[in-house]
């Protein structure tokens, strides 16, 4: 068993060795030799000693099995295994073999075994001359006409030779003649095409066939070559045209000739003879065919004619082309034209023609539109043909000629309204003037357009609506309706709501339909709310541009009793209409116990309301005012009333469904004492419930105020960060005589003030600083600039000096006014006038003059605020510092050295005519006052 196993495993190895040997060797145990032999050899030839030639000793050719490996049944060659030669077994020919290729190969395989070798030998069969050109056919037949052209090719067909190579076909050969030449072309290898040129135009009278030779030789020694015999036939051909007897031909021809009417006869020869000289007419190849409906020409006799209408109005002539050809083979023809004229007669009718029309013309056209171009035309001549036209009837239209000859304009001739007339028919007439004279009627449709040139009318304006409150959401509440007397888009209208630019805009509860101008509530309307409001609806038509109108709607809004009556007064403090009252039991009859109060939001009827008692304990006891709700006492109490009565008070409207509220009111019967406590502690919790619309009130005017105190914070803020620039402006002519001028004008930043009164320095100012609104009235008379000492000889009076208000001893003169800028502030002042050297005084306004009587002061004389400090008993007020409070009130303040009066240095305030009435019993007071003072000042 183990020696089997062995076995088979040595022979695994041998195999695969010889497998390894036999692709290592392959290359070079295979080789290739080639021979070359001529076709033709006899069987038997030697080829070549392959054994030699591939070194193979002849011994072992046998051992071998060497042999020619090939599947062809008659091999061409054989192998001697004794020798190692190569013989030819048949015949080669390479014709056969090869067929027409160039080079003609034969591959033999070879085998040697044992080891394996593979020879590759590759024979070469040489060609040799053994065949001769051959044409396809013997005889070649050719028909050319006399009159082909020199230069015409003929192609013919190319000789065939088996042979290859320089044994084909290499040279064609010609018979000469005097008509023919050959010419050959290349067409691939080895492969030419012979063509025979006519170099003579040929003639079938002189020679009617021509005989040629064509000869195909090949390359070979000596050449082999073959013939093919050509016969050409001269065909005859029709050289000669026929040639018409006149030069011209024309006819005259009435229209409406009947058909058969004989135009002319024409007439052709030709010199040609049989066929090629027999002749036939015919109308030319561009003669209409309409107008060969209309006439007709015998082929043979070359006759014309009538055989349709001959209308003048559609031809005046014609001209007709004629052919004559022969019957040759190839036809001669030759043409001629005949000129017919045709004489008129007066057989049609003008013709209208539209050639440009609009459909539709707008209604604000001018005068003299085109509405549409016509043109007239008469087929005839002449007078025939000449033509007036007209329009039949009488509207704004008219026809106005042309510059072109029979083209007319329809235009307007008057103004168009479509609302009067929007649809005309205009009959056109058009007459010619021929005998007899015939006419034509076109008819002519014209459309009004509209234009939007009327404005939508409103039925009604205004409208005025009366609606009841609390209306349906659903259905609308009321329309409005417009016209337009336009048409189309023009007509079409639409609505809707003018904006109010207030932005109240009833649009916010009201919506139109803008198609039919209903018009819908978009809530329900609230009598109490609004009772009436006013609005406009624009209607606006769809024209282009568009117009518009519009109409005020004024609706009422009409009260329903949709509101109860409500209890205002007794409520109680959970809400209820319940209220507790206490009357002293000794009240007499007729006592005002309490008074219902209630009112209804609802008006008229609705909101009348009345009042009853609905449950009383006792009906003997009190008494309702229907219609006052006051509850009163029918008569004194008793010991045995109740101490406690309960009034139920229903209170109701007169509506068709009456609404009612009710009230109930508890009446106590109290002893007097007890009556005033139980008043005073009501009144107490009344004052409490009254507190807590007092507070919010208090809050509310305490916003106000902060807010009022700001803005004064800032305005003065704003007014101290100007600049105080304080300047005079005198308006009349100053006067330098001391007195006060009529009016000062002064501002103070961007304000500005202006002092009428009496006249005034022209040097008086407004001193800034911490007196800024003292108005100084310096002393210019005086020539020094140091002011007088005012004299201790002051008097006023005891009620001056506490306040006190002397309107009895008021003189006023004119009163200044002072007035701000753009007329803020406008007040009448007393006026100071006739002030003395070196006095000083002043004045503040009056009470309610609308400034701090401590700020203003009006000062004239010396002294100001940088005047020396004035040494004063104790209680004496300084002229300077003296402030006049309350109303306007008289000053006499000095005396001269004699004790006597002065009146130039008298001031007053106050009314002129007073002052003069009561001087004399003011000098006399006067002493009194300052006697009074110096009492006092002791």
């Amino acid at each position: 068993m183990e020696q089997s196993g062995r076995q088979a495993w040595i022979e695994r190895w041998r195999c695969v060795v010889y497998m390894v040997a036999l692709v290592t060797f392959w290359t070079e145990a295979s080789a290739q030799i080639r021979y070359s032999i001529s076709e033709e050899v006899k069987e038997g030839s030697v080829v070549g000693n392959i054994a030699k030639d591939l070194g193979i000793d002849k011994a072992t050719l046998k051992s071998r099995e060497y042999r020619i490996v090939g599947s062809l049944t008659e091999p061409l060659f054989r192998l001697n295994q004794d020798d190692g030669m190569l013989y030819v077994s048949r015949k080669v020919d390479r014709e056969e073999i090869c067929e027409r290729s160039n080079a003609c190969v034969i591959n033999l395989k070879t085998v040697l075994e044992n080891p394996l070798e593979i020879h590759y030998v590759a024979i070469e069969v040489l060609d040799v001359n053994d065949h001769s050109p051959v044409f396809p056919e013997k005889e070649k037949r050719l028909e050319v006409f006399e009159s082909t052209l020199p230069g015409a090719r003929f192609q013919l067909q190319p000789a065939r030779d088996p042979d290859g190579g320089q044994f084909t076909v290499q040279q064609y050969r010609l018979n000469h003649n005097d008509h023919f030449r050959l010419e050959v072309k290349e067409r691939g290898e080895d492969r030419k095409m012979p063509f025979l040129i006519l170099q003579k135009q040929l003639d079938r009278e002189v020679m009617r066939e021509h005989k040629l030779t064509l000869t195909a030789i090949d390359g070979g020694r000596p050449a082999r070559s073959g013939t093919i015999e050509i016969l050409i036939e001269v065909l005859d051909v029709n050289d000669n045209s026929p040639v018409f007897t006149k030069d011209a031909y024309s006819a005259i021809l009435n229209e409406n000739s009947v058909p058969g009417t004989l135009v002319i006869q024409v007439n052709a020869t030709d010199l040609d003879e049989g066929a090629n000289s027999e002749i036939v007419y015919s109308f030319g190849k561009e003669v209409d065919i309409h107008l060969q409906t209309i006439f007709n020409i015998d082929p043979v006799t070359g006759e014309i004619k009538v055989t349709g209408v001959i209308d003048f109005e559609e031809n005046q002539s014609y001209e007709i082309d004629i052919q004559a050809s022969d019957k040759g083979t190839i036809p001669f023809s030759t043409d001629k034209t005949v000129l017919i004229k045709v004489i008129d007669l007066n057989d049609n009718a003008p013709e209208i023609e539209v050639t440009s029309f609009s459909k539709s013309v707008p209604e604000d056209s001018r005068v003299g539109t085109t509405v549409a171009l016509i043109s007239v035309n008469d087929l005839d001549s002449g007078p025939n043909g000449k033509v007036s036209c007209f329009i039949r009837e009488d509207v704004p239209f008219t026809i106005s000629p042309s510059l072109q000859d029979n083209m007319y304009a329809i235009v307007t001739k008057s103004q168009l309204d479509r609302e009067e007339k929007s649809f005309y028919e205009l009959t056109v007439v058009a007459r010619d003037t021929g005998e007899p004279s015939l006419s034509s009627e076109k008819t002519i449709s014209v459309v009004v357009s509209d234009v939007n040139d009327n404005r939508p009318q409103f039925s009604l304006s205004p409208y005025t609506f009366y609606i009841t409150e609390n209306n349906d959401l659903v259905s609308p509440v009321f329309s409005v309706r417009a016209s337009d007397l336009d048409d189309g888009d023009n007509a079409h209208i639409s609505y809707h709501i003018l904006r109010d630019n207030s932005g109240h805009s009833i649009g916010l509860f009201l919506n139109i339909n803008s198609e039919n101008g209903d018009i819908l509530a978009l809530k329900s309307f609230d009598f109490e709310t609004l009772k009436t409001f006013q609005f406009q609806v624009v209607a606006t038509d769809s024209g282009t541009p568009s117009l518009s109108s519009n109409v005020t709607v004024n609706v009422f809004i009409l009260d329903q009793n949709d509101n109860a009556p409500v209890i205002l007064y007794p409520v109680s403090s959970n809400g209820s209409a319940e209220g507790v009252e206490e009357i002293p039991r000794n009240v007499n009859a007729g006592h005002l116990v309490t008074k219902v109060r209630a009112y209804d939001a609802d008006i008229g009827y609705n909101g009348w309301l009345l009042f009853s008692l609905q449950e009383v304990t006792d009906h003997s006891l009190f008494a309702l005012d229907r219609y006052t709700g006051q509850i009163r006492t029918l008569r004194s109490f008793t010991e045995t009333d109740e101490a406690e009565h309960k009034l139920v008070i229903l209170v109701k409207d007169n509506g068709n469904v009456s609404l009612s509220a009710t009230a109930t009111v508890i009446v106590k019967l109290v002893e007097p004492k007890e009556a005033f406590a139980a008043s005073d502690v009501k009144s107490a919790t009344k004052d409490e419930e009254g507190n807590d619309v007092t507070f919010y009130l208090m809050i509310t005017l305490g916003s106000v105020s902060v807010l009022f105190l700001i803005s004064i914070i800032v305005l003065i803020a704003m007014q101290c960060s100007k600049s105080t620039d304080y300047t005079s402006k005198y308006l009349q002519k100053p006067n330098y005589d001391g007195t006060l001028c009529h009016s000062i004008q002064y501002r103070s930043g961007d304000k500005r003030y202006m002092l009428v009164g009496p006249r005034m320095s022209i040097g008086s100012t407004i001193v800034p600083g911490s007196h800024a609104n003292t108005l100084v009235l310096p002393d210019r008379r005086r020539a020094s600039g140091e002011p007088k000492v005012p004299s201790g000889d002051w008097r006023y009076s005891a009620s001056l000096r506490a306040g006190g208000v002397m309107q009895s001893s008021v003189h006023m003169e004119e009163s200044s006014v002072m007035q701000g800028a753009q007329g803020v502030l406008v007040q009448n002042w007393p006026t100071a006038s006739s002030a003395a050297d070196a006095e000083g005084g002043e004045v503040s306004p009056p009470m309610g003059a609308g400034v701090d009587s401590n700020s203003w002061h009006f000062r004239y004389g010396p002294g100001g605020p940088g005047a020396p400090p004035q040494h004063l008993k104790p209680g004496e007020v300084p002229p300077e510092a003296f402030i006049i409070p309350g109303s306007p009130a008289i000053i006499s303040i000095r005396q001269n050295q004699g004790g006597e009066d002065d009146k130039s240095d008298f001031i007053t305030f106050g009314k002129k005519e007073e002052a003069k009435k009561k001087k004399k019993k003011k000098k006399e007071k006067k002493d009194k006052k300052d006697k009074g003072k110096d009492d006092g000042d002791e």
